[in-house]
């Protein structure tokens, strides 16, 4: 897998993750720590995506 496709599947990631905070936000049954967690693994991608930006 080259850098960029590496990177590519890394946003994507972070994009889904997005997008089920999003939805987790707005229903009135989510648990504030499954979102704290989502946020995190959200955290985590994005400092590896822009490391690799700049690598």
């Amino acid at each position: 897998m080259s850098m960029s496709s590496h990177v590519e599947e890394l946003r994507r990631k972070h994009q889904v993750l997005s997008d089920k905070v999003e939805a987790m936000q707005k229903s009135p049954g989510s648990s504030d720590h499954e979102i704290s967690e989502l946020k995190k693994q959200k955290l985590l991608l994005k400092e590896e995506i822009e490391r690799l930006a700049t690598a």
